[in-house]
């Protein structure tokens, strides 16, 4: 019987990922031309999906006791985690190959929303959703859950940065499959899980993670390069 223990690092995902089949699935049947899509509907949605992922992860937080956020006093360490936020945000840029999807990615585009205040709330929420909602989801399920129920069913039992090479190899390739940019996502994937084995920290990775989702925020909205986001 799966426990709460499950359902807190499974669920907020799970919820994320319909909500990016629902949007990917609305571009493509747009592009098919089988729906006429205003695409001014995703953005709301996305606002959407990271109010719901974000309530989820606040109405689990207390079981989420593996994330301690006083690991980022410990300076060295911490300047060793917003390095490696920087590495994989500059490796993200570099390596925007996609293997399996045609073209690139739309991604969201906040110039095409014609009201200046409606335009800064997405910015704000879009930013809000890569540095805060997103690095806390995704280290709870990758990091926390997966690596460890690789491992065991019972992930709960197995320690934090507990290593072997299928779980490894394994969660850094489907980190990087839920990705547009595969190659970028499974070196991304990778060098996330190197951080857990070094630091033993859920709290750094989320560190590092925030720091590559921020550094791509602002390249993004200084370059206009918005397939990025």
């Amino acid at each position: 019987m799966l426990n709460q223990n499950f359902w807190s690092r499974v669920l907020p995902f799970t919820v994320f990922m319909v909500f990016v089949g629902i949007e990917e699935l609305m571009r493509h049947l747009h592009g098919q031309q089988l729906i006429l899509l205003d695409t001014q509907i995703l953005y709301p949605l996305y606002a959407l999906k990271v109010f719901s992922v974000g309530a989820l992860l606040i109405f689990y937080r207390k079981f989420y006791d593996e994330i301690n956020f006083r690991h980022c006093l410990q300076l060295k360490t911490t300047v060793f985690s917003i390095l490696t936020g920087l590495l994989i945000f500059a490796l993200w840029i570099h390596l925007d190959w996609s293997l399996f999807s045609p073209g690139e990615s739309a991604g969201f585009n906040p110039q095409t929303i014609s009201e200046e205040a409606n335009r800064y709330a997405f910015i704000a929420c879009r930013l809000t959703g890569a540095v805060i909602v997103v690095p806390v989801m995704e280290e709870l399920f990758w990091r926390s859950f997966l690596l460890r129920y690789l491992i065991k069913s019972q992930f709960a039992t197995v320690a934090i940065g507990a290593f072997t090479w299928p779980s490894f190899l394994i969660a850094s390739v489907l980190f990087g499959l839920e990705h547009h940019y595969l190659i970028a996502g499974i070196i991304a994937g990778a060098l996330f899980n190197l951080l857990l084995y070094k630091t033993r920290s859920i709290a750094q990775c989320i560190l590092a993670h925030a720091i590559a989702n921020l550094a791509l925020g602002i390249y993004v909205l200084q370059t206009g390069q918005w397939r990025f986001w």
